[in-house]
């Protein structure tokens, strides 16, 4: 007890965050990350062999962007409201300009430049923008509620416009519609206008008609989705065989034989790994991981009177729901496939590390404090 009592004195910065933080929110996120750390074991040596790298090549990779991603979600948990939304605006222009970059020097994969080689390693910027964009928009609506003549609504617009223009000339359609969901659940929750519900429903409508017409990929992908025998659906073929010979409780720990067949098992595709060895059980506690989060994230919004931080949180949790949600879809063939990863459980660097700084940016929002902190704490 007298132990218990001298750490809530603590009043260092460490002290201070562990006794503010929302230890649910953290618990889920580490529950997310150690699953995906056994995944990770099981579905990249496969996919290290059929490229002739060493067989815990991914995983190698895997593991060191791993205390990076923990590392920039600590340190982003311990930001203030304020802090929380000037470190997104500064990142947002920075990744804005980076993937403007990836146009000019970036490297060209399946038609699309999203990566900029840095050495040994590559970044994909666009990954960064997600976060940062859910958090500078929510500022600007949160403006145009609390300041008298600022057109916080245009100015928040004038983000999303950049943003879109931006992915769609690497092109990156499945992020740009993330993106755009998104804005349009903070703009939602902001209470805009009858009007303006129309014209975003219709707007979001249209675009995925043109994305059809003028993406020969997107067009590709969602006829197979329609149709599996006008194009290869051999992935989402394999992940369907993954469910069924897994069935309730899995072929058991590292026997899954599929993924030696399922080129992206390790990333778009790793939920079909988890539900194979593991069975529909070890899918059900992914499915609960994430709804969790996302029920106790917008819980502690809904309760928020601060907008800004109403606001962010909200777009920050829709976003990564709606990611979780379009992976585990495609896996099962509920919708066309994205190539979009599965929070902390997929392989990938750059996704991780930006998810490390999203929900570092969630648990500094939802952190216990003062109202008269505010945005000033």
């Amino acid at each position: 007890m007298s132990v218990r009592t001298l750490a809530r004195t603590d009043v260092s910065v460490v002290g201070r965050w562990w006794w503010t933080v929302d230890k649910w929110l953290m618990a889920s996120v580490v529950g997310l990350i150690l699953i995906g750390i056994y995944l990770t074991f099981a579905a990249d040596p496969p996919a290290a062999g059929r490229i002739g790298a060493d067989t815990y090549h991914f995983v190698k990779r895997q593991l060191t962007f791993l205390p990076i991603a923990c590392l920039a979600m600590f340190a982003a948990s311990l930001l203030s409201p304020r802090g929380v939304r000037r470190f997104a605006a500064i990142g947002f222009i920075v990744t804005i300009v980076l993937m403007l970059a990836t146009l000019v020097f970036g490297a060209e994969v399946k038609g699309a430049r999203r990566w900029l080689t840095l050495g040994p390693m590559s970044l994909q910027p666009s990954e960064f923008v997600k976060p940062f964009l859910a958090v500078t928009a929510a500022w600007m609506f949160a403006e145009q509620k609390m300041k008298e003549g600022f057109h916080g609504n245009l100015a928040a617009m004038a983000l999303l416009f950049t943003t879109v223009g931006v992915l769609l000339s690497q092109p990156d359609v499945g992020m740009t519609l993330v993106c755009c969901a998104v804005w349009a659940a903070q703009f939602f929750i902001a209470g805009l206008p009858l009007f303006w519900v129309v014209l975003i429903a219709v707007a979001g409508m249209g675009c995925i008609v043109g994305a059809y017409f003028v993406f020969p990929h997107v067009a590709s992908r969602v006829d197979r989705f329609l149709d599996p025998t006008t194009g290869d659906s051999y992935q989402v073929t394999q992940a369907m065989r993954a469910f069924q010979q897994g069935g309730l409780f899995g072929r058991g720990p590292g026997e899954g034989r599929v993924k030696e067949a399922l080129p992206d098992a390790h990333t778009d595709f790793i939920f079909a790994v988890a539900g194979e060895e593991f069975g529909i059980l070890l899918c059900l506690v992914i499915v609960g991981l994430f709804a969790f989060l996302v029920f106790r994230a917008l819980t502690k919004a809904m309760k928020e009177e601060n907008l800004f931080v109403q606001l962010a949180v909200g777009g920050l949790t829709v976003q990564f729901g709606l990611q979780a949600m379009i992976n585990m879809a495609s896996s099962l063939r509920m919708m066309p496939t994205k190539g979009m990863t599965l929070p902390f459980i997929s392989y990938g660097g750059s996704s991780l590390v930006a998810l490390g700084v999203g929900m570092g940016m969630l648990l500094a929002l939802t952190r216990r404090r003062r109202d008269a902190e505010g945005l000033s704490s």
